[in-house]
């Protein structure tokens, strides 16, 4: 099974500053690629912030762009989001408690989609109500593998203007939830704009780079009374994740999407190449 992850897609962006939306052309490219390309998807996971304003507008533009998709696809909240506009967008949305939060299961994966809205904040939340439905999920399930998508990083990543504190309750609240889950294959994220990778309580944690203009990987400490200069948003391509998942492990892959040249093709002239490479696993 494969698992496309788009993130942060931001339409709605600065509308006006080209004769169509840049946000627009890198979202609809990665939306071609994902459905075009040679690998036959099975569920596209849109983590959050799909808009730039969270307006009825943006969510319909985005519905649109995605309505012709020939695989389901599973929306998130971000902080530039609302939940009732995504809901008004892709009716079909589960809900609980008033939080944008649910679980599935294909071909013995459990997948939990997270909530980590509270708007008018930059930054992520975990209330105890969500703490408390994702510990119910994740004890209802103990030997179901389980992949978590949630908008942002429950970690520290050096970059400080889009960090968190490194203390901050929400995350501790989600560390504890999923502390001592074995079954939990792996957590991916977005929010940050750059992969990025690291583990929570032993379980590897990931940040899918974004379809809108990147952040720039500038780690140095930043002073907010202090403007210095320094590059913080870039044309750096879009990218995605795809995570495979074969019944007994998990892997993520992360494509660019951009113009490049084939500079090789599986030919005859390479067939003695594949073919020895596959006598070595005999």
């Amino acid at each position: 099974m494969l698992i496309a992850q788009m993130t942060d897609i931001h339409i709605g962006f600065d509308p006006d500053e080209l004769p169509e939306e840049l946000n627009r052309i890198r979202f609809r490219s990665t939306l071609d690629r994902i459905i075009a390309g040679p690998n036959p998807i099975d569920m596209l996971v849109l983590s959050g912030d799909l808009t730039d304003h969270g307006d009825r507008e943006s969510f319909e533009k985005t519905a649109a762009l995605l309505a012709d998709c020939p695989f389901p696809v599973y929306p998130m909240v971000g902080n530039h989001d609302t939940r009732e506009e995504l809901l008004n967008a892709f009716p079909a949305t589960p809900t609980e408690g008033g939080f944008v939060h649910y679980a599935i299961e294909r071909e013995g994966l459990r997948i939990i989609f997270l909530d980590t809205l509270e708007p008018g904040r930059h930054g992520g939340a975990f209330c105890e109500h969500r703490r408390d439905w994702l510990s119910a999920e994740l004890d209802a399930h103990p030997d179901t593998p389980t992949l978590i998508f949630m908008h942002h990083p429950p970690v520290v990543a050096g970059i400080g203007w889009m960090d968190p504190g490194e203390d901050e309750d929400w995350m501790l609240r989600f560390g504890k939830a999923v502390a001592g889950h074995r079954q939990i294959l792996a957590i991916h994220c977005g929010h940050l704009h750059r992969p990025m990778h690291t583990s929570i309580h032993g379980i590897p944690l990931s940040v899918t780079p974004s379809v809108a203009p990147l952040v720039a990987l500038d780690l140095r400490d930043i002073d907010p009374d202090t403007p210095d200069g320094r590059n913080l948003i870039t044309t750096e391509p879009a990218t995605y994740a795809v995570h495979r998942w074969d019944g007994k492990s998990l892997v993520t892959h992360y494509e660019m999407v951009h113009k490049w040249h084939v500079l090789a093709s599986y030919t005859q002239n390479l067939q003695p190449m594949i073919q020895s490479m596959f006598a070595e696993r005999e």
